[in-house]
């Protein structure tokens, strides 16, 4: 059987430095994404996005892996997407106005038919309330500027502030939505802990 390691594959977008911010040129990627707003830390669409994406991304998983010819490869990272309209009051301390897009890549061997199937299935499974919402996309996000954050997620204020001045400071504007990646499962991992890259597009 094949296997193929995406996150050896996409090592310089999924472990960047934890010491300095680093540049990344993001290429176009497969994505499962689901849209919603609020806060995820109380909003039930957020805990209903997550199950969906999970249940896609290990039917997707568990089809190629039984497929000719047959592929092994790991689940990716949940991602997550966040902004407000009026992006000057986006603020990590005001989650009721967060519109978010979470998020899981898949593997560029994933067709739209594959996803229709693995939608089928997890209809009959589980029928997870979001699955309505989940769709297939190629996303671009181009020139990024990322840096890893460990610890609480409510710790990341001064990241994300250090990962702006760099942009800002390099001649360079702020674009698209921020941009999370949870490499850790705060059910297991200490917060203290958590491993969370911080990714900003920027212009």
């Amino acid at each position: 059987m094949k296997k193929v390691d995406l996150r050896k594959q996409y090592k310089h977008l999924y472990a960047p430095s934890a010491k300095a911010v680093g540049v990344v040129d993001v290429p176009p990627l497969n994505f499962l994404m689901i849209d919603g707003q609020g806060n995820p830390n109380t909003s039930p669409d957020f805990g209903a996005a997550l199950e969906t994406l999970y249940a896609m991304s290990y039917t997707l998983k568990f089809a190629v892996k039984l497929g000719k010819p047959a592929i092994d490869y790991p689940v990716m990272a949940l991602e997550g997407l966040w902004w407000t309209d009026d992006m000057s009051r986006f603020s990590v301390d005001v989650k009721d106005l967060w519109k978010w897009t979470a998020m899981m890549m898949q593997p560029e061997f994933v067709t739209q038919a594959m996803v229709d199937e693995a939608r089928a299935q997890v209809a009959r499974k589980k029928n997870p309330a979001a699955l309505p919402k989940v769709r297939f996309e190629v996303f671009h996000e181009g020139p990024c500027a990322q840096i890893m954050h460990i610890g609480p997620y409510a710790t990341e204020g001064p990241t994300i502030k250090r990962l702006h001045v760099f942009i800002e400071e390099g001649g360079h504007t702020l674009r698209g939505k921020h941009h999370e990646i949870y490499l850790s499962d705060p059910r297991r991992a200490a917060p203290e802990k958590l491993k969370t890259v911080i990714r900003q597009p920027f212009a």
